[in-house]
Formats: C-alpha cells, structure tokens, sequence
C-alpha cells in the first residue's frame, strides 16, 4: 500500500520578516538581541539541512536604517545562503531607508524611488514590490508601480508566481496595526486577479497569520525580533520577547504550502532518525503496525 498521495515540492523558499537589526547591535527596545535571534534560527536551519532555492525577507530589515545593521544583516544572512547556493531576495520595509537599502544590500547607487524587482528561480517568479511611504509606516502602491506589475504578469511563469511584500492586504485584529495597514488596496486586487499569482507573502504584523487577497492565499510571516501577543483584552497591544520564527514555502504543482519554524526549540518530546523515519514508513506501506511502537518506545 503506498501512503504517499503527493509529489515532493518543485521549490523550497525560506521566508523570513522584521529582522529589525539595531545600529551598533544594540538590544531592541532595550530588551530583544536581534541579531542573536537570527543567528540561532539560521544556525537550526543548518542542523538540519534543508534544500532551498530561495530566502526572501518582507522587510523591516533594519530598525532605523542604519547602514551597520545592513552590514550584519548580509553577514548572517549572505554566507547561509552560498551554502544552499540560493538568491538572497530583499524586499523594502517601513523601517528601512530605500538609499541606505539599496547601498547596503543591492549594491547600486542611493536613490529614493520604490524597489521593485522581478526574479526567476527555477522557473518560479518572484516579485518584490515596495509598499512603503517614506516618513510613515502605513503602506502604499502607487499607480506606476501598479502599472509596472501589472506589465509584468501578462506574461505566465513556468511554475507561476509569488508576490513579496511587507504590508500585508488582508485585515489585522490589532488595532495600532490598522493604522499602518496597507491602504487603498482595491487597485492591487484589481491587477492580481486571473494572472498566475499564486501566493502573497508578507510581515509587517509580528505574529503568524493567513489570509486571501483576490481569491489568492496570503501568508504573513512571524517577526524573528519579538512578536504580537493575540491572546489579550480587546483594543490592547502586548509585544513579546517569544514566539518569534519565520516560514518553510513549499511549493507543489496545485498547491503551496507554508509551515512555521520558530527561533529556539522546545524539550523533546519524540525523535526518529531519519533511518528510523524510512523504516516506518517502508513498514506501514507493507500493513505492518510499527509507527506507533516506534513513537511510544
């Protein structure tokens, strides 16, 4: 009996958000050690080995745009991904400055105009656009970069495509969120539907959620700096120094699939090799019962 209804993934994406490193290194709000929360979940990644074709990260890359918080940024993030031999793709935030971003992270010459990019991995496109508002932290995209997009998805992708970018288009229960939400995004839905966008990914919220946005699955990845706490009174905002991580995007021909990973690690509570793993599911292909054995032994 095979007990696998699908295919492995065409692509593996690590999608990242709100890294917020400070200039100097220093603790974020006095409290959050940014860069180290980012080291840990890079280094887990490590451990254990993933294939990945690309890392995306939704913004919000630097806290204040500092130029040495891009230096560190590249120095974590950069040689991780020469070791999977995967593109880097940056995308704006409302905290970042887009001369300072460009600079630091995409080597081009300073400039104030919106970073927007199309990219191709592996026959899967990606497409980064830059919803922030100089001076403000609400988002915006604007009727040329709309225009832009919208020239860009006449044409389909091998493997379809996914957008990036950091205001997410789908509501937020958090009201301070709701002041700096993506704003007049009608237009935007307008350009998505019928292309072959297949997924939005997002940050900008600090807490993990899903959505849709004209008919197409949003997902909003967790911050690695600290995260928003839902389980609160109405109306109230709590931030937390926990739950921080970041998303595993595995895409398959009908569908994409979006698994959080979180910076730190619990107790264990089972484990199996991967040894182990292959030889219960050899086992329960030939209709032994061992899965359960192995779990409870």
């Amino acid at each position: 009996m095979n007990t696998v209804q699908y295919p492995d993934p065409s692509h593996t994406l690590l999608h990242l958000s709100d890294t917020h490193l400070v200039g100097e290194r220093r603790p974020l709000y006095g409290a959050v050690d940014c860069d180290a929360n980012l080291e840990s979940l890079l280094d887990r990644l490590r451990s254990a080995q993933i294939d990945l074709d690309a890392i995306v990260l939704t913004g919000d890359l630097a806290d204040a745009g500092a130029p040495d918080a891009y230096v560190r940024l590249r120095a974590l993030v950069e040689p991780f991904a020469a070791e999977h031999g995967c593109p880097v793709l940056w995308v704006m935030g409302n905290h970042d400055d887009r001369a300072t971003f460009r600079a630091e992270l995409l080597n081009e010459e300073p400039g104030s105009s919106p970073i927007d990019r199309v990219y191709e991995v592996n026959g899967l496109r990606v497409i980064t656009l830059d919803s922030t508002v100089p001076g403000s932290h609400h988002g915006e995209l604007s009727a040329v970069q709309l225009e832009w997009l919208d020239e860009q998805l006449e044409t389909p992708a091998l493997h379809g495509t996914l957008i990036a970018l950091h205001h997410p288009p789908v509501p937020t229960t958090v009201p301070l969120l709701q002041l700096v939400e993506l704003r007049d995004a009608a237009p935007f839905e307008t350009v998505l539907r019928g292309t072959d966008v297949r997924g939005i990914l997002a940050g900008h919220f600090h807490y993990s959620t899903h959505s849709t946005f004209a008919g197409i699955p949003v997902s909003v990845a967790a911050a690695t700096c600290y995260t928003q706490d839902l389980a609160i009174p109405t109306g109230s905002t709590h931030a937390t120094d926990s739950g921080q991580g970041a998303n595993l995007v595995h895409v398959y021909p009908d569908r994409i699939v979006h698994s959080q990973i979180d910076v730190t690690v619990g107790p264990t509570v089972y484990a199996l090799s991967p040894e182990d793993t292959a030889s219960a599911i050899a086992s329960a292909s030939n209709g032994e019962p061992v899965f359960t054995d192995l779990l409870t032994s």
